[in-house]
């Protein structure tokens, strides 16, 4: 594991427990979307930056 894709794999966990806060905090919408969104890419980009694929 390289320590980029660690560094976004954690960085999109971290923002999945801020989406989980928000809607906890019944903050508006938009603004859960946008962060699981960015949750969403981050994750993924760390994923496939994984060595295990090539």
């Amino acid at each position: 594991m390289s320590g980029l894709s660690t560094i976004l794999i954690v960085v999109g966990l971290f923002l999945v427990g801020g989406i989980i806060s928000f809607v906890k905090q019944q903050m508006p919408k938009s603004l859960v979307v946008l962060l699981s969104i960015g949750a969403a890419m981050c994750l993924v980009a760390g994923v496939l930056r994984l060595e295990v694929w090539n």
